[in-house]
This record gives structure tokens, sequence and C-alpha cells, in this order.
């Protein structure tokens, strides 16, 4: 009794939390649109046909007040992140499968952003062969260019770019040593990957990535979206969440209108580079498509995923990691799951939820 008592109120907590993640950013946009009555009957009908109730309205307003679009399609945060996502994939399986150092053992013989060092609990893993503290430090006493992140974050936290000569890196003078101290564990050194000149173009500080979401439904795999991030002047990491912009991309490659930074950074029609952004054509966005729709047949406890596919100097796509519970770019897609919305809810909604039900 009291484990489902804890659970009830670990969701309430939960849902009230992306709640507030919305709804204090709202103050922050430039246009505050009302729903009519209209709009709320039209939301309200919807929810209430497939999940037998009705939802909260925060998310359909903050949307519609950011891009000027309404749809009925919109979801809310907390319903998605709590009740569908959970209903979707086997959350308790979530950490050891979304952990980064786990793509290559995942899909063997796949391409996918090269780990020189890894860090998994504590242990150290040079090209894959197991190695010491001491000899982790030693050997990554002179690198170029290479990219250090947590493997168990998301959203850009503590991704940094740094070189390294004779032991001494260029974050302010940082030892190799000191750099993976700061880190402690779960963490790993990734190869930059040399991006087209396609995607550079946009920003070639970072490398700017395809997030392409995807559900599984039996032997079918749906591309629900995808959206191009696009990283700022200077920056190293191409999130929204850290600063990137994002906006979407149609079935052929090519990219929206206008992009959407962070809660509130609305409408940019260009990148920092001067790039128009609609119609801009992205090289390789079949071939990417292709891979993940391969590669999510080879995740059988996760439904929905996301995924970040960089396109390499040659064209060839590159899995530079999967997301176990990914975000919705409702600003950049201006929807929720967008024809697939009702098909994807009413399969879910009958389903067990792996988070908060016993």
């Amino acid at each position: 009794m009291f484990g489902k008592l804890r659970k009830r109120l670990a969701k309430k907590r939960e849902m009230k939390k992306w709640e507030v993640r919305i709804t204090k950013n709202f103050k922050d946009l430039e246009h505050h649109r009302k729903l009519t009555k209209e709009q709320e009957k039209e939301v309200q009908d919807f929810y209430m046909d497939m999940i037998g109730k009705k939802v909260p309205l925060y998310c359909h307003e903050y949307f519609y007040s950011r891009t000027g679009h309404f749809t009925k399609e919109y979801v809310p945060n907390n319903i998605y992140h709590c009740e569908l996502v959970p209903k979707a994939n086997q959350h308790r399986l979530q950490g050891a499968f979304g952990d980064k150092n786990m793509c290559d053992f995942l899909f063997p013989g796949e391409n996918i952003v090269h780990s020189i060092l890894k860090n998994m609990n504590g242990y150290y893993y040079f090209e894959g062969k197991p190695v010491s503290e001491e000899e982790a430090v030693s050997l990554c006493q002179n690198l170029e260019k290479v990219i250090i992140k947590p493997s168990r974050q998301s959203e850009g936290h503590g991704v940094q770019m740094f070189s390294a000569k004779n032991g001494v890196t260029d974050l302010n003078g940082k030892t190799v040593a000191q750099l993976f101290k700061e880190y402690k564990k779960d963490f790993l050194v990734q190869d930059w990957v040399r991006q087209h000149e396609g995607m550079a173009a946009l920003n070639p500080t970072s490398v700017n990535t395809m997030r392409i979401l995807s559900y599984r439904s039996g032997m079918e795999v749906l591309i629900i979206y995808s959206v191009v991030r696009i990283g700022r002047n200077g920056s190293v990491v191409d999130n929204q969440c850290a600063g990137g912009i994002s906006t979407t991309i149609d079935k052929e490659g090519r990219l929206g209108k206008e992009a959407f930074g962070g809660f509130s950074t609305d409408n940019i029609d260009k990148t920092d580079t001067g790039i128009l952004l609609e119609g801009y054509q992205l090289p390789s966005y079949d071939k990417a498509i292709e891979m993940v729709k391969r590669l999510h047949l080879k995740l059988p406890f996760f439904n929905l995923v996301g995924w970040d596919v960089a396109i390499q100097e040659n064209g060839e796509p590159v899995l530079i990691e999967f997301n176990t519970n990914p975000g919705l770019s409702q600003s950049a897609f201006k929807s929720g799951m967008g024809e697939y919305t009702e098909r994807i809810i009413r399969e879910l909604w009958p389903r067990p939820n792996t988070r908060f039900s016993d």
C-alpha cells in the first residue's frame, strides 16, 4: 500500500514539475495568446475521445502563443513525460541502455562516433581495453580537438571541446588528470566529427545534428518528426536547451521557415552565419532516416527514441547518441506528434506505466 502511495505522490510531483517548467517561461514570450472557447473544446474533445479525460491546456496556450499556430495535437508535457514515455519505454532499463558509452555495444558494425576513452561506473577503457586511471591519463596526454561529455546526462550539459599537449589542456590550463577528476565518473572522450560542408555552413564551431524522433509499432518504425539543431556563433553545442536553435526538416530534407531557441527565443529566420533557413537543403537526409529506422529495430525495450545524427564530410550519417527519454520539439515542429499523435496515444494509453505503477 505504501509503495503505491509513494508512486502516486512521485507522479504528482513530476506532473507538477513539467507544468511549472513551461508556465514559468510563459511570461517571457512576446505574444500571449488565449485559446478561444472553440479551441478549448476542440482540444478537450480530442483528448476525451482518446484517453477518457480532459487535459491541462498550458502547453496548448504556450505553444500557440510562441508559434502563432494552434493545433489540438500539442501534447501537455506532463502527460507526455509521465504517461506516454513510460508506457512506450521500459523505464527501469533507461539508465543502462541510455548511457552514451553503450552505443557501440548496442550497434556493432554501425557508423557510430568513435570514443577514444570511456569511464563507465568509475572504470576506464581506452580504445575498448580496460586501463587504470593512471594509464588513461597517460594515454590522453596529447589529443587534438576532441569532445568530453557526461555519458548519462542530456541537453548538452557538460559538453566541452579540448585539445591537450603534454598533459595540459587548453581549458584554462587544466591538466588531463584534473579534467578527468572534475567529471568523476560516467563520461567519455570522443573524436570531433568532421561534418559535411552543408552542415558546417549552418555553424562551424558546433557539430550540427539532426534530432529524429521515431516510434516503433511492431515491425514498423514511424518518423514522428525531424529537426535540425544548430549551434550559435562560437558555441560547441547545438542543443536548444543549451543555447542552440532548432527548426523542422521536411520529408525532402529541407529546413523550415523559422527556428526557436530555449524557451522564449523565437522566429529566427537566419543562422548566425547568415544562412536563410527556409528551404535550405540538408545533405544525406534520406540516409539518416534509413539509419534511424534500421537502428530502432535493434532496441526492443524502447518504442519512442530520439536520435542525434550528424553528417560526415563524405556524406555518410554517423550516430552521435540516442535518447530513451526524449523530449518533444513542439515549438519547432508546431505540434506534439503531428499526423501520428492520435495513433500513438491510442496505442500507448492502455499499456502499463513502467515508472509510476506496479
